[in-house]
């Protein structure tokens, strides 16, 4: 076939599938948007049947109950309370304190010491620590009841150990080797038997008896077992410099060191001697 009939049978043929590409799109459109459709739409809308509601005055399908107020739960910064460390435990001691009366000399006055700006706490096993039972504790305590333990009282030296509570009783405290606690529970400061039943609870049915002897300064029966001794002060019992608030507070002494088995006691050397000062 000569060369001019190709290019004009190309170009003839181009331009029909053009016009076939053209005519199908025109069909499609026409079917879609053209009167067939507004028909079919019609009918549609014909067959659609809605059914109404009938309902008399006043009468509802489910009863309404009227709002009522709910208070705001605490956020998750206001439950959890901070984790209880060797820190709370440091003694209270303030230089700025005023002088008590000294019932021993009452021409020389008892000053309090400068706290733990100038001193640490007890050394034990090598590390200035307190007990650690007594850490566990307190710990257990604000996990199971999700409130904020107060330490009124961890360690003391010797020296704001007197300023605290002159009395000879005193003078053997068991706070001044970190084998001794004071604290009561925030929310539950007027519930202390709840929380002595926590501490308890700790030891997982362990038995406990009743210390009934006459030597103690409260009136409610300590608590006590191998590792150690609790005793529940009400809120007129135990008022000394730092155990001045209206509340009953628990004291948790140790009794042996879970770890080496040993008995603890009060020692002057551990008490004088054994924490470090600046």
């Amino acid at each position: 076939m000569p060369c001019h009939l190709i290019r004009d049978y190309t170009h003839w043929r181009a331009k029909i599938d053009r016009f076939a590409i053209l005519a199908i799109l025109f069909f499609f459109a026409s079917g879609c948007f053209g009167p067939e459709s507004a028909e079919n739409e019609k009918i549609r809308r014909r067959n659609c049947k809605g059914e109404p509601i009938y309902r008399a005055h006043g009468e509802y399908s489910a009863a309404i109950s009227p709002p009522a107020h709910t208070p705001r739960g605490p956020y998750p910064w206001e439950r959890s309370a901070p984790r209880i460390t060797r820190d709370f435990f440091r003694c209270k001691g303030d230089p700025s304190h005023p002088p008590i009366p000294n019932p021993a000399d009452p021409a020389t006055p008892i000053s309090d010491c400068e706290g733990s700006t100038r001193h640490g706490l007890p050394i034990l096993r090598g590390k200035e620590t307190v007990y650690p039972i007594l850490i566990d504790l307190l710990n257990f305590v604000q996990e199971q009841t999700g409130k904020k333990v107060i330490v009124t009282c961890g360690h003391r030296c010797p020296k704001h150990n007197t300023y605290s509570d002159p009395s000879k009783e005193n003078l053997v405290s068991k706070h001044q080797i970190g084998a001794e606690v004071d604290f009561y529970v925030q929310g539950l400061e007027e519930k202390p038997l709840e929380v002595v039943q926590i501490l308890l609870d700790y030891y997982k049915g362990a038995l406990f008896q009743r210390y009934e002897k006459k030597d103690v300064r409260v009136s409610t029966p300590p608590w006590m077992n191998q590792e150690i001794f609790i005793q529940l002060f009400q809120a007129h019992e135990g008022r000394d410099g730092d155990n001045s608030h209206p509340y009953p507070y628990i004291s948790i002494q140790v009794r042996s060191d879970p770890d080496t088995k040993e008995r603890v006691v009060y020692e002057w050397k551990k008490a004088h001697l054994g924490y470090p000062r600046g």
